[in-house]
């Protein structure tokens, strides 16, 4: 079987793995307070093109978004997402476990727009009785978003106005933020991210890694303490130094970038593939992720050979499907799949 149910497949490209080895037999320090962190640290500021941003570095993406999450907010205040966003979702209610309301927009294309975030904030401090109710604070996005689409930077710098008009946090999640930096339309980059972001994560575990995310802090009001809380929310890893090895090896010589460009290449020849075929998509995407809508037969035969991810139902005869390259995917691997369905 091929996998392209997701881009986690895999263990760590071979240059991670080298520089943990290289480095496994080296004493240090505990906690992300070692010589490789700090390191990691560096590089990512330098790519922010900020001296002034606090990482951190955490295991997951969950553990990522709950602990940086609650820590944000006060009790009586939640978070607004898109319905389709990841901690509304696939996160099992972590962000509800820590005593914080997902308030959830309907969205199309993963996306949230300035004019719906303005339009809660209305809503809810026009309400005379709002004081009864869960005060939105927070701005969750994703980019890529969990159905490939990318924010671009007007759209993106409409959200931080809106955010600092209302006093809102605006906040993203970057699982596969490099795929969304290395698609074709994009018009964004680190520096303007951390410009505009009062906090974002730039996602290792779907992109190479092991496992990690780096956690970038922009906002000053937002730092203080924030190492004590990680420790109480349980992602203080004692053996810290391995995430700071391995976001090193992302960033010291853009291999970071390097992957996401291959992943999406080889996802856009499978798209291509499914318009040739006369196939429609359930979202137009440019990065890894791509959506064709296969009749159930199709999905039947390739599912013999292939593995893929499930969407949703089209209608009695059809079916949204999710096939994910990664950094790992072999080219061969995709001609396979084109040709199984050129002969479909």
């Amino acid at each position: 079987m091929i996998y392209f149910n997701n881009d986690y497949c895999e263990g760590a490209h071979p240059q991670v793995m080298e520089k943990l080895l290289t480095t496994n037999m080296v004493q240090t320090i505990g906690y992300g307070e070692d010589q490789y962190c700090e390191e990691a640290t560096r590089l990512i500021r330098e790519k922010c093109g900020r001296a002034d941003i606090d990482v951190h570095f955490l295991v997951g993406g969950t553990q990522t978004n709950f602990t940086f999450i609650a820590s944000a907010l006060r009790p009586h205040q939640g978070v607004i997402s898109a319905d389709t966003g990841h901690i509304n979702v696939h996160e099992t209610g972590a962000i509800e476990a820590t005593g914080h309301k997902v308030l959830a927009l309907p969205s199309p294309d993963g996306k949230l727009t300035a004019a719906q975030i303005q339009q809660v904030c209305d809503d809810h401090f026009g309400d005379s009785t709002h004081e009864h109710m869960v005060q939105p604070k927070l701005v969750y996005i994703s980019n890529p978003s969990e159905i490939g689409t990318i924010y671009n930077k007007a759209e993106l710098t409409a959200l931080h106005e809106t955010c600092r008009k209302n006093d809102l946090i605006l906040y993203m999640d970057g699982a596969r933020l490099g795929y969304g930096l290395s698609a074709p339309d994009n018009d964004l980059d680190l520096p303007v991210i951390a410009e505009l972001c009062d906090a974002f994560y730039i996602g290792g575990t779907k992109i190479g890694l092991l496992f990690g995310e780096a956690l970038v802090i922009c906002n000053e009001r937002l730092k203080p303490d924030f190492r004590y809380i990680i420790k109480q929310r349980g992602g203080m890893l004692a053996k810290g130094r391995l995430l700071g090895v391995q976001f090193t090896a992302l960033f010291e010589d853009n291999l970071y970038f390097a992957m996401a460009r291959h992943a999406n290449e080889l996802a856009m020849l499978i798209k291509e593939a499914c318009i040739k075929k006369g196939y429609e998509f359930f979202i137009d995407s440019t990065t890894n992720q791509q959506f064709p809508i296969l009749p159930d037969t199709v999905l039947e035969k390739l599912s013999e050979d292939f593995v893929y991810s499930y969407w949703q139902k089209i209608d009695d005869q059809r079916s949204a499907v999710r096939f994910c390259t990664s950094w790992a995917t072999l080219p061969e691997n995709v001609q396979q799949l084109i040709a199984a369905i050129e002969k479909l």
